[in-house]
């Protein structure tokens, strides 16, 4: 299942993420999740979900990080 607009993502994300970072997760979501439709190119046994969902942060993570004092996801300083 893809995401159509950042309003579907999961709670945590949407609670959690400001919303450019939000956009990145369903970008990345939504391309992994056709990228890895064929279960060959999953490693094991992951399901589709779990591999778009693991990208996503991935991509979330490059941009954003988590200030250890606040707990807020903060754009990182480049």
């Amino acid at each position: 299942m893809t995401y159509g607009s950042t309003e579907e993502l999961p709670g945590p994300v949407r609670n959690h993420l400001p919303p450019h970072a939000q956009e990145i997760y369903l970008e990345a979501y939504n391309n992994a999740f056709a990228e890895y439709a064929d279960p060959k190119k999953r490693r094991g046994n992951a399901s589709r979900e779990d591999v778009s969902r693991r990208v996503a942060w991935a991509a979330v993570k490059k941009v954003y990080e988590k200030d250890q004092n606040t707990g807020e996801w903060k754009q990182k300083k480049r």
